[in-house]
């Protein structure tokens, strides 16, 4: 029950994160602007910010419940039961952040180089914090945030090598991207710990539900 759980979770973190990934630049198309991200960006978001944590969540702990559930009806597929639903919202959110990050950037800055970077410290952020969601479908929070201690480990390897990214001028100039002040890199920050509080808000709402 717990691989199988486990898979679920990985599945679904990989699903959801790159909808936002194909969101953000679908809509910044058909929004008529430039790419709010390019494809050396994306590249590094799907090696490092997407991999790091997938890995983590295959060593997640059986849930407290686990053995309280009903058998897993074998015909019953792993994306039943609203999965899907709530990958295609979850993705939504994801890159409805990073445009709105790069919209707060040109608007603040009227540089699309400094809104292309918080864009794409938000995505990259977002997702690694989204991969605590992941976690359980009950509430992380209250579940214990931080005990998968892999899954920590590699959120604060992304922040350490995203900040790397942004702050070491050879790289940042390979990336095409520039040093964000505190102002911005404080904005980015909060932009991208929203999944957290957003989807704790959803299970919230769907146990009061399944209470009725």
């Amino acid at each position: 029950r717990t691989i199988y759980d486990n898979i679920k979770k990985t599945v679904k973190f990989l699903l959801s994160t790159n909808i936002g990934e194909i969101l953000t630049v679908m809509f910044g198309i058909i929004l008529g602007r430039a790419a709010p991200i390019t494809a050396i960006e994306l590249l590094w978001i799907n090696l490092v910010t997407d991999s790091f944590p997938a890995i983590a969540l295959g060593f997640e702990k059986p849930e407290s419940d686990i053995m309280d559930r009903p058998p897993i009806n074998p015909k019953q597929g792993i994306f039943s039961r609203g999965m899907w639903a709530e990958i295609t919202i979850e993705g939504l959110m994801i890159g409805a952040l990073t445009l709105f990050a790069h919209a707060i950037g040109l608007v603040i800055t009227q540089d699309e180089t400094t809104a292309r970077t918080m864009a794409f410290f938000v995505l990259a952020m977002s997702q690694l914090t989204h991969a605590f969601n992941m976690r359980s479908s009950k509430s992380v929070i209250k579940e214990g945030l931080f005990k998968n201690k892999y899954l920590l480990v590699s959120y604060l390897v992304g922040v350490i090598l995203q900040l790397s990214l942004i702050y070491i001028p050879t790289v940042a100039h390979l990336f095409n991207i520039c040093a964000l002040n505190i102002g911005y890199i404080l904005i980015s920050f909060i932009l991208s710990l929203m999944p957290l509080f957003v989807v704790e808000l959803q299970k919230f709402i769907n146990s009061r539900l399944l209470r009725k």
